[in-house]
Order: structure tokens, then C-alpha cells, then sequence
């Protein structure tokens, strides 16, 4: 028996160790082939002369984009399912203007079939890098199968904006549609205690009601409006139309389809929307004769990616003297640490920390986009930027597409705060959420019994809460709620009667939240930036990204590993682009309060400005 033993043991051995060493193997091959392949290039991208730049926006839209896990990525592969790509904002943002002031590129080519649905705010700021590289008298022309509704604000930017003769345009404005559960928990014999002040605060309602509130669907309707209006003017701006264009399209589609013969591009043509309807090939030619051929018989251009490798090289040597640091703070506020598409407390106040410490850095530009998450985490951010500024080092808030609920308790307290006119802000109010499974236990015949030292001791989610337990809850989130006045009062300079009625979790645009007082200034991040520095008394200095600091070493594995796994995401993304971008939505309607995880069960979190 123990010689048989002996050998099965001697057998999984065997497999783990040769198992170990096939991907030991595989890792060593990786490295080699992209050490030979970099090797085997004589040289890397060039800008063709007098070609154009093609802005082929392929993934999502980022304030800072996550390293890509390259084993995450193969196992993904393998699955038939991966992420979406990442792009940085200030990476596209860097790619435009450079290309504003190369004599190398005619012409700015949009084409944005791969760009998933993105925010107003990062589109209005990537078209108004595009207005400024039109002043340099270079022309700007969209192409596309197709267009979305987020992919047409964007379009709009250019000159010329060319349809497929046979693709269509999706605009049908904004909505906030969620799912409620209420009827499935009770038909689980769950029971759902929610714990929360302020009237608008909704993020509860899908575990409590099976519709959305009247105060939730008054709130939602005005933020939603206000959005709708800054899009259509926006259009209507660009486009030459007349006021409320896209109001009047709508509100009369049947007709208007009809009289286009039912053809969505025809429509789309009709309604001034684009300038020509053309075959691919068409296009193709049209982009030759502006900036000529190229030896693979399409019109001379580089690519994004290629003209980024160009002007960011992989390895950037940091820059000596004064300095104004960047944190990205984006995604839901977490506990403890996170990677960078989520603001886990200890990861940011780690930044923020080590800027603090950092001689050169003389200012620092928190860079919020976070609908909020965990009222602990939040609190830890908020304690370390008191830390900076008692520092002597001005903070300026530059909120993005959110800074709502636990994103505005971390930008309260800052020198100053500029937001987008489209970000969405506010929401301040608390809440606390648990459920207890004691009467689905008993429906299936398990029971929980026994005895403690006090009613609190043992309480579990197999035991109902006690009246008395509800009552101390309660008070916690009542009492949070109060903090979060108190802050918001103390540093904005007015009183908590007046925040009061600005708050109870209602959501402002940030046109709205600078009339209310929320923020100081509408604007973008080069404003927060160029205040910033102002602040700290700079007129020449750099700007650094405050980011977690890796040794070369590390820095030299992650970009061997991450351009393979980038690689592989991106394959896979065009395979099946409409399968990842529901998952990709799936996915970050359910998981967020999974995430966050705070130790007192309490949130400050706006669900509500996530809408499409």
C-alpha cells in the first residue's frame, strides 16, 4: 500500500514539475522572440511625409490605463472572451497635439469604429484637441461603417464626416434603465436591510423596490436632460443645424425615416448629420488624392499606436526641477489596495503620500473620476490630502466624467475644483446595506440557535438583525451623513442647512454644480494644471504622473509582457467586438458593491451616474 502511495505521489510530482517547466519554457520563449524580434528592426514607425495620422480609436477610454495581465490575457484567449483595450486620455491627448505641430501630417483621419460608448466629457475633450489642431489650417475628416452616438460627438469635430452608403448612425439620446430585484429576494426569503440618508440617494432601490422611485426618476430626468442638452447643442454647434435639431429628429423618426426610404444612412445624410454617404473604396481613394498613395496601394498615413511608440518612447527618463504631480484617482472607491482602474484607499493615499515626500513636486492635480464606493476608503484618500496640504502643497481637483458621492468627499477639501460641464457631481449622502439569509435557511429546513454574553454577540447573516442593532446602524449612516455636510459646508464656505438642500444624494452637471458652489471652475485638466503650478508660485516646471515606482527591472517585464497580452486582448476584441462590449457593461452593472468591501458596511456611491 505504501509503495502504491509512494508512486501516485511520485506520479503528480512528476506532472507539477513537468508542467513547471513547459511554462518556464513558454515564458523564456516570449522574452527571447521579443528580445529578436526588437533586435531584427532596422528601424521602428515613420511618419510618411505629408500623410496623414489615422486616430483609429480601438477600446475604451481611460483616465490612466491598468497594466494588462498577460497570463489573464492568454487564459481569456483561450476562453473566447477578453477585455477591451485600455487608451490613456492623455496619451490621445499627446498624439493630437504633437501632430498639430508636425510638418510631416497633412491631415487628421477619425476613424472610430473600435471606440466603445465613452463619456461626454472625454470626447468634448479630445474634440476640443481636435478644434485646436484645425487651427493649424490641417483638415480633419471622419470615416465609418457606422457611427454611435458617442463615436458621432466625436465625429462631428471633423470637416468632413463620411457614412458607408449602406451603415447606419445610432443617436437616440440618454437613459438610466436598471434591473430590480426585490421580487426575486423575496421569492429568496432574503431580507434586505438598507440603512441611508438623502432623499435621491437610489443606489439601494434595485434590493428594495422592483421600479424606480418618483424622487429618483425626477433627479435622473434632470441630469439626463441637462446631458442631452450639452450633446445637441454641441452637434448643432459643429454641424451648423438648426436649435434643437436632434430633439426635432427624434420626436418625429417614424416620418423622417420613412421619408428617407427607410435608410438609416439616407437619413443621417438628409439630417446634415454627415457630408457624403460613400463605399469603402471610395473613401479610400478620396483619402489618396488629398495625401497621395502608399506601396500597399491605400492613402500615406500612420497609425496611432505607431505614432505614439513615436513621440512616447517606452522608457522615459524623469525630468529634474520643480514639478506638478498628477494622481488619477477612477472607478469605484474600494478598501485597501487596487489596481489603477479602481481607487482602492490605501493604493491612492499611497500617491498622494509619496508626492508628499517627493521635494520636487511642488503642487498636486488629484485627478477625480469615480462615482465614489467605500465611505472608509474615502475617508483614508481624504485624511492624506489634509496630510499634503498642511505640506504646504496646493491640490487642485479635476473631476472627469464623475466626482459624485465618495468622488466629491475626496475633492471637497482641495484649494480648488474644476469640472467638465458634463461631469457629474454631488450625490452626497450615505448609505449602508446588508442582507441576512435566516428565513431562506429556515425555508429549507436549517436553523440557527444558541446563546451570547449580549443580543450583539454572534450576529451573523444566518440570524435576523435586532431592533436594537438596526438603531446603531442607522445612527452610523445618520451620523456619516452629518460628517459629510459638515465637510462639504466647512470647505466650500457655506452652511449645512444650504448643502442640505443641495444634497440628499441628488446629482448636478457640472454647468449646475459650479451655480450651486460645488466647484470653482469649469474647465479641464491642463486648467487644473496651469492653476495648480500657479498656486505653488511656478513658471517653468514639468508634470509628472505620481505613480507606484518599479524598478527597471520590473519596468522592463511589464513592457515585454504587456505589449504580448495587449496584442492578444486586441485580437480577440475584433473577433467578437459586440460580445465584449456587453460583457464589458454586464460586468460593471453588478460587481461595483461586491468590490468595495467596507469594513462598517457603509457607502458613498452614486449607481445612478453610470448611464448610457
Amino acid at each position: 500500500m505504501l509503495t502504491m502511495l509512494k508512486k501516485v505521489f511520485s506520479f503528480i510530482w512528476q506532472a507539477l514539475n513537468g508542467l513547471r517547466r513547459l511554462v518556464m519554457s513558454l515564458l523564456v520563449l516570449v522574452i527571447v522572440v521579443a528580445i529578436i524580434s526588437s533586435l531584427g528592426e532596422d528601424k521602428g514607425p515613420e511618419v510618411p511625409k505629408d500623410g496623414a495620422l489615422v486616430l483609429n480609436l480601438d477600446g475604451v477610454l481611460v483616465e490612466k490605463a491598468k497594466q494588462v495581465d498577460p497570463f489573464k490575457a492568454v487564459t481569456q484567449e483561450l476562453q473566447g472572451s477578453s477585455e477591451p483595450p485600455e487608451m490613456q486620455m492623455s496619451d490621445v491627448l499627446d498624439v493630437i497635439k504633437n501632430a498639430k505641430d508636425d510638418n510631416r501630417i497633412k491631415m487628421l483621419v477619425l476613424k472610430l469604429g473600435g471606440l466603445y460608448t465613452s463619456s461626454p466629457d472625454k470626447l468634448m475633450t479630445i474634440g476640443d484637441a481636435i478644434e485646436d489642431f484645425k487651427k493649424s489650417g490641417k483638415q480633419v475628416v471622419a470615416i465609418g461603417d457606422y457611427y454611435t452616438q458617442g463615436q458621432y460627438l466625436l465625429a462631428a469635430y471633423a470637416n468632413k464626416v463620411y457614412l458607408n452608403k449602406d451603415g447606419f448612425m445610432s443617436i437616440d439620446g440618454f437613459g438610466r434603465y436598471r434591473l430590480y430585484y426585490k421580487s426575486l429576494l423575496d421569492k429568496l426569503k432574503v431580507t434586505t436591510h438598507v440603512f441611508r440618508v438623502g432623499t435621491f440617494k437610489s443606489a439601494v432601490e434595485p434590493y428594495i423596490r422592483d421600479d424606480m422611485s418618483d424622487a429618483a426618476k425626477d433627479a435622473n430626468r434632470t441630469f439626463l436632460n441637462a446631458l442631452w442638452g450639452q450633446y445637441q447643442d454641441k452637434i448643432v454647434a459643429l454641424r451648423h443645424l438648426k436649435a434643437g435639431a436632434l430633439d426635432d429628429m427624434l420626436n418625429n423618426l417614424p416620418e423622417r425615416f420613412a421619408a428617407a426610404g427607410s435608410d438609416f444612412a439616407q437619413l443621417a445624410l438628409k439630417e446634415g448629420l454627415v457630408d457624403k454617404l460613400m463605399t469603402r473604396n471610395d473613401m479610400e481613394q478620396a483619402l489618396i488624392a488629398d495625401v497621395g498613395e502608399n506601396d500597399e496601394h491605400s492613402f500615406r498615413h500612420i497609425s496611432y499606436d505607431d505614432y505614439l511608440s513615436i513621440i512616447h518612447p517606452k522608457f522615459d527618463v524623469p525630468k529634474k526641477g520643480p514639478k506638478v504631480g498628477v494622481i488619477v484617482a477612477q472607478g469605484e472607491i474600494v478598501d485597501g489596495t487596487a489596481p489603477v482602474n479602481m481607487s482602492g484607499g490605501d493604493s491612492i493615499a499611497a500617491l498622494i503620500r509619496q508626492a508628499r515626500f517627493d521635494k520636487d513636486i511642488k503642487a498636486v492635480v488629484l485627478r477625480v473620476d469615480s462615482p465614489g464606493g467605500s465611505a472608509f476608503a474615502s475617508e483614508i484618500i481624504h485624511q492624506e490630502l489634509l496630510a499634503l496640504k498642511k505640506a504646504g502643497k496646493p491640490v487642485v481637483v479635476s473631476m472627469g466624467t464623475y466626482a459624485a458621492s465618495g468622488g466629491y468627499w475626496i475633492s471637497a477639501s482641495a484649494d480648488e475644483i474644476i469640472a467638465h460641464p458634463t461631469t457629474l457631481t454631488g450625490s452626497i449622502g450615505i448609505f449602508g446595506m446588508l442582507a441576512t439569509f435566516e428565513n431562506s435557511l429556515d425555508a429549507i429546513g436549517v436553523h440557527s440557535d444558541g446563546v451570547g454574553t449580549s443580543e450583539y454577540a454572534g450576529t451573523t447573516l444566518t440570524r435576523p438583525l435586532s431592533d436594537n442593532l438596526k438603531k446603531i446602524i442607522q445612527g452610523n449612516v445618520e451620523k456619516g451623513y452629518d460628517r459629510f455636510l459638515t465637510l462639504v459646508a466647512k470647505n466650500r464656505h457655506m452652511s449645512k442647512e444650504d448643502v442640505n438642500k443641495i444634497a440628499q444624494g441628488h446629482i448636478w452637471i457640472g454647468t449646475q454644480a459650479k451655480k450651486l458652489g460645488l466647484v470653482d471652475k469649469l474647465g479641464d485638466e491642463q486648467l487644473a494644471i496651469k492653476d495648480a503650478a500657479k498656486m505653488a508660485n511656478l513658471t517653468h516646471y514639468s508634470v509628472e504622473n505620481v505613480v507606484k515606482k518599479l524598478t527597471p527591472k520590473q519596468q522592463f517585464i511589464q513592457t515585454i509582457f504587456g505589449d504580448a497580452a495587449q496584442m492578444a486582448a486586441s485580437v480577440q476584441t475584433q473577433k467578437y467586438p459586440w460580445l465584449s462590449k456587453i460583457l464589458a457593461s454586464l460586468d460593471s452593472d453588478v460587481s461595483p458593491l461586491v468590490d468595495m468591501k467596507d469594513p462598517q458596511g457603509m457607502y458613498m456611491y452614486c449607481r445612478d451616474c453610470n448611464f448610457n
